[in-house]
């Protein structure tokens, strides 16, 4: 769990999700050794310090890689619901999402957590996403707002 930490923005938000910035081709190692069954990637391909062939990486590692590229500047409500319905067939199993600096990660996973597992407002929120959010543009902001009937569908 000590070389988790070293991962930039590392925040274990419950016991079977972990999230973070973009891990180095090393953590990954760490991420397995730690458990984690899949690694979700939210940030761009074009996105800093991206690692062209995560996948492999991770895969070679014995966990599975799941891609879904959001646009910082333009997150979708359907982006959210695939992403929820992903970490709903993951259930039971451990997740590490990461995205550029666990920022659209903190958003996407607290309105996992709010909304698929009903966890209270305090226990969704990272914090990086409470610092972040005094600081979010309008976008983020109705992102995070959304309803649990918009987020479910």
């Amino acid at each position: 769990m000590t070389a988790l930490k070293a991962i930039t923005n590392y925040v274990p938000i419950t016991d079977d999700i972990g999230t973070s910035g973009q891990p180095t081709q090393e953590q990954f190692a760490d991420i397995s050794a730690a458990g984690y069954q899949l690694v979700i990637n939210l940030a761009l391909p074009t996105s800093d310090n991206a690692i062209s062939n995560e996948g492999s990486i991770v895969t070679e590692l014995g966990m599975s890689y799941w891609h879904l590229p959001v646009k910082f500047d333009a997150p979708t409500l359907q982006e959210l619901q695939l992403f929820c319905a992903t970490l709903e067939a993951w259930r039971g199993k451990k997740i590490w999402v990461h995205c550029v600096v666990n920022a659209r990660v903190s958003a996407f996973v607290y309105q996992y957590l709010r909304h698929a597992r009903g966890l209270d407002l305090h226990a969704a929120r990272s914090p990086i996403l409470d610092k972040w959010e005094p600081k979010m543009d309008a976008i983020w902001k109705t992102f995070i707002g959304y309803s649990k009937q918009e987020v479910l569908g």
